[in-house]
């Protein structure tokens, strides 16, 4: 019964997947929420949560209590005879003990795994934005290609009708049979055309579901967004952008706090060349008896009457451990410099990226600019020939070419104008601004 009910449950969520059309934020939420690196990260913030728990409580007392019983049988040599030694111990203790000082050594470590969490914690927005990412360029992927689409489709439309027309003329005399055998052949070139460009929005639905981890990437498909047809050039510099991805990118965050655990960690060494002093208390009883003589044997009377109470403060002074000690501080110093240098490397890492976007923006804004150009030019030429053919002063071949280019045209505005669309959504991202369409 219970596997029907998982199995209900599945068809019930591969059905109600396959009736929507997912918005880009919904697509980010759920990757970022099913992701397995996503989780791993979690799970590695779960492990640095328990540590500090442990190291909180390192400041508390430990408490230990102890019962033993040992019964001995046989016999001992004693004035140059054997005698019998059968006897019986019971001990009873409970005991406490506390470190008082150690130069601070269990403060230093908590906060060194404070630290810890914290980069753990922003690792996790890490791998999550690197999710996002991905998911935008998908999506806008398939916009695109849902765009290329709609170009073939219309494109094919007026191919039928120029075959149409063709058809009639050819048949009524007026133009030569290569004439409809040219557009029979356009209408079957712009099919497969319509046809590629269909398999591409399927590949990119593909993509994006392999992304998002659906159990059935069948039915699935993403709302249409209105993209502006009129892009504006892009405001400002990567320096005014780099400055904000400073502040706000987790991975130069998770640095920071990795720089200030090795640097606590350091301190954590160095405690070791203080003395430690600890504090003890306990109680304790014991009870014994001899077989072999007239002891009294009275167990709880032992008990009581051999009662006891101890204190002690034990201080542990440091003079000689080989230079151990002094080699893990220079360690621990070294660490310092490889978490300083991880900083550095991801500042780079950020600079390139945002230089790489802002370059990227400016140039694809730039084809843009000449793809919408050539769009205007390609379409006064078709517009031309479409004319000329009417009048029967070009032939089909040069409408056909007029109207391969103009449909090249389009798709060059349509790639140029979401490359640009991606390269803003990327300076965007490294400002700090949420990623949306």
């Amino acid at each position: 019964m219970r596997k029907i009910g998982i199995f209900l449950f599945a068809m019930g969520f591969v059905w109600s997947s396959a009736q929507k059309k997912w918005t880009l934020q919904e697509c980010v939420d759920y990757a970022v929420k099913s992701n397995l690196q996503v989780r791993q990260n979690e799970y590695n913030k779960t492990l640095q949560d328990a540590n500090l728990s442990i190291a909180k409580k390192e400041k508390l007392p430990s408490i230990s209590a102890n019962i033993s019983n040992n019964a001995a049988f046989g016999t001992q040599l004693f004035a140059n005879q054997l005698v019998r030694n059968d006897n019986f111990n019971n001990n009873a203790s409970i005991g406490a003990n506390v470190l008082i000082y150690n130069n601070g050594r269990l403060e230093k470590t908590v906060r060194k795994t404070e630290f810890d969490v914290e980069a753990a914690k922003y690792d996790i927005e890490t791998v999550k934005n690197n999710i996002s990412l991905q998911i935008v360029q998908e999506y806008l992927s398939v916009l695109l290609n849902k765009e290329i689409v709609k170009i073939n489709r219309s494109t094919l439309e007026n191919t039928e009708k120029q075959y149409l027309r063709a058809k009639l003329t050819t048949e009524a005399g007026t133009t030569p049979q290569t004439t409809l055998a040219e557009a029979e052949a356009a209408v079957a070139r712009e099919k497969q055309n319509l046809k590629s460009a269909e398999v591409n929005v399927n590949q990119g639905l593909f993509n994006l579901a392999q992304l998002l981890m659906l159990p059935d990437f069948k039915g699935f498909d993403i709302q249409d967004v209105n993209v502006e047809s009129k892009m504006l050039p892009a405001l400002g510099s990567a320096e005014d952008v780099l400055e904000k991805a400073y502040e706000n990118q987790p991975q130069i965050k998770a640095a920071e706090s990795r720089i200030k655990s090795a640097e606590t960690q350091t301190k954590i060494a160095k405690t070791a060349f203080w003395p430690t002093v600890s504090a003890s208390a306990g109680l304790g009883t014991v009870y014994f008896n001899d077989f072999n003589s007239n002891t009294d044997a009275d167990f709880f009377r032992q008990y009581s009457g051999n009662f006891g109470q101890q204190l002690g403060l034990t201080a542990n002074i440091p003079i000689f451990n080989k230079g151990i000690t002094k080699l893990q501080v220079e360690q621990s110093k070294i660490n310092e410099d490889i978490s300083k240098n991880s900083l550095l490397q991801q500042k780079q890492e950020v600079r390139q990226n945002v230089q790489q976007a802002q370059f990227q923006a400016e140039s694809n804004f730039e084809i843009y600019t000449a793809a919408l150009e050539a769009e205007k030019s390609s379409g006064l030429a078709l517009d031309f020939a479409e004319k000329s053919y009417e009048a029967g002063k070009t032939s089909i071949y040069d409408l056909n070419t007029a109207r391969n280019n103009y449909a090249n045209a389009q798709g060059n505005v349509a790639q140029a104008k979401f490359n640009y669309l991606f390269s803003l959504k990327l300076l965007d991202f490294y400002a700090g601004i949420p990623l949306g369409l």
